[in-house]
């Protein structure tokens, strides 16, 4: 009997109304991993900490061997090492970076795909070199309309075989703080966060900060590879041809307050002031206000915005002192954004679990 990969590779679905989340998620979020909400007190997370997916396997590499080759539309075709991205200007950029399935599993009916609750997310300060100055020096052909970026992980999703592929429109990729960073938080990137080269592009969701980079191409025509056409669009059903996934939506998330059971995580704090914070943050504009609800969205408040400093594509902390009273409480935030976006009560459905920033809803339990 022949075996293709259809036969181990299924088209995409959605879950039963009862159905729960099946072994094949829990493997996934077992190899996959949130970010603690506690560590939303950090201004930039720890390494460790900060949310992972991988699409296929971590590759295997060695920094010395390692080249990424930078050909298509260009005037002079590259093939660099390490030592020579080094050698050109270093650029180091605090972004807040978040999967485009974060929230999915809250969805109704949920899609069946790594089950992302709201942590899929971390905000990291990423070095390297702009990834501009490397394509002057190749020389980008007028005629190119894109850029696609070629990672070295290798996989079969819904019965295609690919190497991991996004592209961006050529005016994306000229971005001064688009990079091709070689360092996390300071230290060479772990090799889940794509060592040793890795495609940064703030603002946008996590698809498209291709990792363990190996090849930049210049094209007259649109990608229309499978993780660009097919995967990462805001569909309503299965043949629906959808919208691109591309900036992040504006969002807020509160750090969990008091202490939590471990079973459930529903939260405990004690009567009087219960400072209140977390993070907020959007790709689509600078995050204007944040508004805290104590009980379920009835009523808002502003909170108290920290100041940016300068870290255009980072996350802004929030604070918001609340009078804890004795009872059960259901906590709230969310954030507007210079644009005007801002983050819904009820979330509009799409059939891949894509940009959902609906708020959290955080059940807190005042005890005497």
């Amino acid at each position: 009997m022949d075996i293709t990969l259809s036969d181990v590779s299924r088209p995409g679905r959605l879950a039963a109304p009862d159905e729960g989340i099946s072994a094949e998620e829990l493997a996934l979020a077992a190899r996959n991993h949130g970010m603690p909400l506690e560590a939303l007190r950090y201004d930039v997370t720890p390494a460790g900490l900060h949310y992972l997916l991988i699409h296929y396997d971590i590759p295997y590499a060695e920094e010395a061997s390692w080249r990424v080759v930078v050909d298509g539309l260009v005037g002079t075709p590259l093939e660099l090492d390490l030592a020579a991205l080094r050698a050109l200007p270093r650029r180091t950029v605090r972004v807040t970076m978040e999967c485009a399935g974060n929230g999915r599993a809250r969805l109704l009916p949920r899609p069946v795909s790594q089950p992302w609750l709201v942590e899929a997310v971390g905000t990291a300060e990423w070095t390297g070199v702009a990834l501009r100055d490397v394509l002057a020096a190749a020389g980008v052909d007028p005629a190119a309309v894109e850029v696609v970026f070629t990672g070295a992980d290798h996989g079969v999703e819904r019965g295609v075989e690919q190497d991991y592929q996004r592209s961006l429109p050529v005016g994306e990729a000229l971005g001064e703080d688009v990079l091709l960073a070689y360092e996390m938080n300071g230290a060479p990137l772990l090799p889940q966060h794509g060592f040793p080269l890795r495609l940064v592009v703030p603002g946008w969701y996590g698809m498209a900060h291709v990792k363990w980079l190996r090849q930049i191409t210049l094209t007259a025509t649109p990608f229309t590879g499978f993780q660009q056409v097919v995967a990462y669009r805001m569909r309503q059903s299965a043949d629906d041809p959808g919208e691109p996934v591309t900036r992040i939506a504006p969002r807020a998330l509160l750090a969990p307050p008091g202490f939590p059971d471990f079973m459930s995580r529903a939260r405990v704090v004690r009567p009087g002031p219960v400072l209140l914070e977390g993070r907020a943050w959007s790709g689509r504009a600078p995050v204007e206000s944040v508004e805290v609800s104590v009980d379920g969205g009835e009523t808002w408040a502003a909170a108290e915005l920290a100041p940016a400093d300068g870290h255009r594509w980072a996350w802004r902390r929030f604070t918001y002192t609340w009078d804890a009273a004795p009872g059960q409480h259901l906590l709230t935030a969310r954030a507007t954004d210079a644009e005007g976006g801002v983050q819904p009560v009820d979330q509009p459905w799409n059939r891949g679990g894509f940009a959902n920033n609906a708020v959290q809803l955080v059940p807190v339990a005042c005890l005497d």
